[in-house]
């Protein structure tokens, strides 16, 4: 399963847009309310929205106020979710996640990227069978591994990847079991660097020269549309093209 960028790579992505973010977890959380209602208690996707607002500092008025207005206590723009799959450069697959107020505009926006540098929108399912959804735990180089898989296996997580590369650690699980593993991982003492729910190739496609190059920047166009929550592929660019 491909692996992605390194956490120093994720957290370079994040602080250079970090205006960016904010925007796009108001709307994730809005859209988390909307769906399963404005009590994190008992909506999974909710507390992770707020979680990741947390963690780029989002204070907790902001999100209270995206609450409230999705739950209809406050006036407030309506999101739909739509998903676009394409194929960049080199037949790397390519899955686009978006929330937006205006379909028109997001197709035309996603359409043009992917024309601009070289790729091909495709149709629903075109290239969403290659990848998993599930739920990351990234440990950076020096965690303790044993310590990692014996309590990340107990907490009932599917898998527990070591890379040798560098040392860094991914703990694999559901993506219904990821808050409860992290929640046990965190009771014992244990908080991983970055954790999400994403999606994951089963196999990356490696490219090199000016096709990664053509790759990196058609995936940075695509993550900096106002439109867009979250951008997948499978292709293995090296941490250099994150930067």
């Amino acid at each position: 399963m491909g692996r992605g960028p390194s956490i120093e790579a994720r957290k370079n992505a994040v602080d250079a847009q970090r205006g960016k973010i904010f925007t796009k977890v108001i709307r994730e959380i809005g859209v988390a309310a909307r769906a399963g209602g404005g009590d994190p208690a008992s909506n999974p996707r909710l507390r992770a929205a707020i979680d990741r607002g947390l963690q780029v500092n989002m204070s907790k008025d902001v999100i209270e106020r995206a609450i409230k207005k999705a739950t209809g206590e406050l006036e407030g723009v309506t999101y739909e979710e739509i998903r676009y799959e394409g194929y960049a450069p080199g037949g790397v697959a390519v899955i686009v996640d978006c929330l937006t107020d205006n379909k028109v505009r997001t197709v035309a926006d996603v359409r043009h990227a992917f024309g601009k540098f070289g790729g091909n929108l495709g149709t629903d399912g075109s290239v969403a069978f290659m990848f998993r959804k599930l739920g990351v735990l990234s440990f950076a180089s020096g965690a303790d591994e044993e310590r990692i898989t014996d309590l990340a296996i107990e907490a009932g997580a599917d898998d527990v990847v070591v890379y040798p590369e560098d040392g860094a650690i991914d703990v694999l699980t559901a993506p219904d079991a990821f808050e409860s593993v992290k929640a046990a991982m965190e009771g014992a003492g244990l908080k991983a660097d970055l954790g999400e729910i994403t999606m994951r190739a089963d196999n990356d496609i490696a490219v090199t020269g000016d096709t990664a190059i053509q790759v990196a920047k058609l995936l940075r166009w695509l993550e900096d549309l106002d439109d867009v929550q979250n951008v997948y592929s499978n292709a293995d660019l090296g941490d250099a093209a994150y930067a």
